[in-house]
């Protein structure tokens, strides 16, 4: 990790700040920080001074808020970067098209990194090319630290701490279920998923990443998983469940979090994610519509990179996960949920973004490629429900 020290110039640049969701990140900063004593010393990143500067009179922060201007393509400014802070977080996606050059930076130099990647045969290859680099220099290299997949990840890792306490032992069987949410994927997951697309067209060897759970646990594979990709009528929960677009990233990052930790959920833990309908002949027809829309999960018109909803749109947004544990020798079932204010791809995001950089100036986690989960588990929970409106409770 970077100095703890004063010896950088930063503690935290947000880079890709003139972007929609970046900006979003920067706002939080000036909103929960602004003049605060627990604020931290943070500089917006982006390519363009002139419009770093018009962003930063737009989101209200102070004149004097310094910028960072860099070129992610370019090597050398991403080094410059990285050795100037403590942590850099990026909004710049897709990250296979635009994030190699600071990740590397980061790694090399010590400086921890987090990012909104939902790309998974990308993280593989960072995962293979940097864990080891990162766990020599200390950078904590945080993919996937906003809405795919903070909620699951840590979800499952507070539900199973809760299932063991319960129990005696963790679960060996846990069940994501979406039961509500309102709001938009972002541009940047839309741009990544058409980008991945792409990329398994060229090199086939994608698909197999894609459709591995274990794909980021290097050579540890686990039992068969469910698939979480037929429409199931959930007994126990009276509701029917359909296949969710984010399962495939969120379900491996689960995966690497408890590889990571050590198989704390053991290491025949099964995990899936679902959303769920309604009862009856309503919920499974709907449940059948969203199997088919999993083919085209962004429609004709799939929102751009930079393009976001209003700020009332933002604000009206939610979502409510369920995770189920099964209990052992028929044990009944434990419900822990987390909840989130704000639309899930920008709002609530851009929140766990910027408390993700928080809590990894405060973590003395050892360096590598990890999770949320596994860098900063519980600390990273609490800060979220102080920070960011999100809410972590055992149902029952």
């Amino acid at each position: 990790m970077a100095d703890s020290n004063d010896t950088r110039e930063f503690d935290i640049i947000v880079y890709g700040a003139t972007g929609y969701t970046g900006r979003l990140v920067a706002e939080h900063f000036v909103r929960e920080y602004g003049g605060k004593a627990d604020a931290p010393k943070w500089a917006m990143g982006g390519r363009n001074k002139a419009k770093l500067e018009d962003v930063r009179t737009l989101i209200g922060a102070a004149d004097d808020t310094p910028l960072v201007v860099a070129d992610a393509d370019s090597r050398e400014a991403m080094e410059a970067m990285a050795k100037r802070a403590r942590v850099v977080l990026t909004t710049v996606g897709p990250y296979q098209l635009y994030g190699d050059e600071l990740v590397a930076a980061c790694a090399t130099h010590g400086t921890d990194y987090a990012d909104l990647c939902g790309e998974p045969a990308w993280m593989a290859e960072k995962i293979e090319e940097l864990h080891e680099e990162a766990k020599a220099s200390g950078a904590r290299i945080c993919f996937s630290s906003g809405f795919d997949s903070i909620p699951f990840d840590l979800g499952v890792l507070m539900t199973q701490k809760h299932a063991t306490e319960r129990f005696g032992q963790p679960a060996s069987r846990v069940r994501g279920r979406v039961r509500a949410m309102q709001g938009t994927f972002s541009g940047g997951t839309a741009a990544s998923l058409t980008a991945t697309m792409k990329a398994a067209a060229k090199n086939p060897g994608v698909f197999k990443v894609l459709s591995d759970p274990f794909a980021l646990t290097g050579d540890f594979t686990g039992p068969s998983q469910p698939s979480g990709m037929v429409p199931t009528h959930e007994k126990d929960l009276g509701k029917w469940a359909a296949p969710f677009v984010m399962a495939p990233i969120n379900t491996k990052n689960v995966h690497r979090t408890n590889y990571l930790l050590g198989h704390p959920y053991g290491e025949d833990f099964r995990y899936d994610e679902m959303v769920l309908t309604s009862p009856g002949e309503a919920g499974k027809a709907a449940a059948n519509a969203a199997a088919q829309m999993m083919k085209n999960p962004f429609g004709a018109k799939p929102p751009k990179p930079g393009e976001g909803p209003t700020k009332e749109e933002r604000e009206n947004g939610f979502y409510d996960v369920l995770f189920v544990a099964e209990g052992p020798d028929g044990s009944a079932p434990l419900h822990f949920a987390v909840k989130g204010k704000y639309d899930p791809g920008y709002g609530s995001t851009s929140r766990m973004l910027a408390e993700t950089g928080m809590a990894l100036l405060e973590s003395d986690a050892a360096g590598g490629v990890g999770t949320p989960g596994s860098f900063l588990g519980e600390a990273l929970v609490d800060r979220l429900e102080k920070r960011a409106e999100l809410t972590f409770a055992l149902e029952n």
